[in-house]
């Protein structure tokens, strides 16, 4: 089984990239199943029904957030009433929506898993790490093939979840920081590990925000109201997993990067 995970999909670039690349990918890595982080559709941040509903038609299977999943109030429309949208596992339980779900994938159940880090993040989240073992426990035996998306700043607590999970999921790869790091394994557990997919959207940006915008806040640091980049070419960034459906043990993991004009 072949699983395609995509990077933080950002503003009208990304889709963009999206809509340009993704079937083409289908069909050159023989792709099963698709997740993407869709936190930052909305422009800068958010997600909007509609741009949800996008992804849903372009073929993506479940859409993973983080920490902008409450930026739009319009969310409220779908968080919790279509499961293929996932908020963090370890927001609050008073907050609508879930964080794991398992998933038809041709016959063979697939589970997601959605978690945040807590490190520099400034959000008073549960552990993540508690919430994976609750979210293990809700998947129970109903899948073998288990993904996990690690929304988290700091590197250290990213690798920290890839080793605590090895073994006992398909995969655990990062979002959040919009930058695709090369330290991708497979570790001794047969859990693919990727510290962080990346970003699809504006390569002429600060991680998708007008970079003379970003600069100008870095020179004075003084708030400024941020807006996303949408000069061309935009980057479509992701991950493919192979993995064996009968065990949930990955064989595989290779990077993506792609331009598109």
């Amino acid at each position: 089984m072949n699983i395609l995970l995509i990077g933080d999909i950002c503003g009208k670039p990304g889709r963009h990239a999206v809509h340009q690349v993704l079937k083409k990918i289908r069909t050159d890595y023989s792709i099963d199943f698709i997740v993407a982080n869709g936190e930052n559709m909305a422009g800068v941040v958010g997600i909007q029904p509609d741009q949800f509903r996008f992804l849903i038609d372009q073929g993506v299977d479940v859409v993973t957030t983080g920490n902008h999943i409450w930026a739009k109030k319009e969310v409220h429309e779908i968080i919790g009433k279509d499961s293929r949208l996932l908020r963090p596992h370890n927001y609050p339980s008073e907050n609508p929506g879930s964080g794991v779900g398992v998933f038809d994938c041709k016959g063979t159940p697939v589970a997601v898993m959605n978690l945040m880090g807590r490190v520099g993040m400034n959000f008073p989240l549960d552990c993540p790490f508690k919430a994976g073992e609750r979210a293990l426990a809700e998947i129970g035996g109903r899948a073998k093939v288990i993904l996990v998306d690690m929304h988290a700043e700091a590197t250290s607590e990213k690798r920290a979840m890839g080793w605590y999970l090895d073994g006992r999921v398909s995969s655990v790869t990062g979002t959040h920081t919009h930058v695709m790091t090369a330290d991708e394994e497979i570790l001794p557990g047969g859990t693919a590990y990727l510290t962080d997919i990346g970003m699809t959207g504006c390569i002429a940006s600060v991680i998708g925000v007008k970079k003379e915008i970003a600069i100008k806040r870095f020179l004075t640091s003084a708030p400024a109201r941020f807006e996303g980049a949408e000069d061309l070419p935009y980057w479509f960034q992701g991950v493919v997993v192979s993995v064996e459906p009968l065990t949930g043990k990955a064989t595989k993991i290779e990077r993506i990067r792609q331009t598109v004009n």
